[in-house]
């Protein structure tokens, strides 16, 4: 028969059969994830490409959620606003026509390409036929230029004001300087002074143009002498 002593110990050395061990919690994390590193579990897992096209679809997603849920009607109100954007800048395509690609100086004489002097007079008679006195003045004063550099007496530059085309004309036709720097005056209060002209303004301008046709220009060396 066992005494007091022996019933003890024998209790508790039977308990400590029962009583689980316990893993620290560390060493246990680590060696699940040493097992869940292993590549067998890992042969179907997605490339980085798929998990990066996954990431997007799901923003993607995301976006058009939060956008249909603020917009009037869900989804379907989300597409009719698409569509109607689309529309309007479809609209400004056609109304504004392809952007230019030539870069041009912001006071350049000619805004289009070479055209003569004769079709630049044409314009300006048919503007001024209608009364449209600006367009009838800028023509004009193109016509005048671009008749200056068929004759060479100006040499043909891209990108020409039409103050610098009245100096440099001035130069060589020095009667006609204070008429040439008045017309290029008119033709940039108009252009870009946001001022109107009238028929006077044209007439001034064309009477210029047939006089220039009519005059003879100073030799190189009178002029650099006039210049001086």
């Amino acid at each position: 028969m066992l005494g007091t002593g022996g019933a003890t110990a024998a209790l508790l050395f039977g308990a400590s059969d029962d009583v689980p061990v316990d893993t620290p919690r560390d060493p246990a994390r680590e060696a699940a994830e040493r097992e869940l590193s292993r590549p067998m579990y890992h042969e179907n897992d997605p490339n980085l490409l798929e998990r990066a096209l996954d990431r997007f679809w799901e923003w993607v997603d995301g976006l058009f959620g939060a956008a249909s849920s603020g917009a009037p009607g869900g989804v379907i109100g989300l597409i009719a606003i698409i569509l109607v954007v689309l529309a309007l800048a479809a609209a400004l395509w056609w109304r504004l026509g392809k952007p230019q690609r030539t870069v041009r100086t912001a006071d350049s004489l000619f805004e289009e390409g070479p055209r003569s002097a004769s079709a630049h007079r044409s314009a300006s008679d048919k503007h001024a036929a209608a009364e449209r006195w600006n367009q009838a003045v800028q023509e004009r004063m193109r016509a005048i230029v671009r008749s200056l550099e068929e004759r060479t007496l100006l040499d043909p530059r891209p990108g020409r004001t039409a103050d610098e085309a009245a100096a440099e004309a001035g130069r060589t036709l020095p009667h006609h300087a204070d008429e040439l720097r008045a017309a290029a005056r008119v033709f940039d209060d108009v252009t870009y002074g946001g001022r109107t002209a009238d028929r006077q303004a044209y007439e001034r301008l064309r009477d210029l143009d047939l006089d220039l046709e009519n005059s003879k220009p100073l030799s190189a060396t009178a002029a650099e002498g006039a210049a001086e």
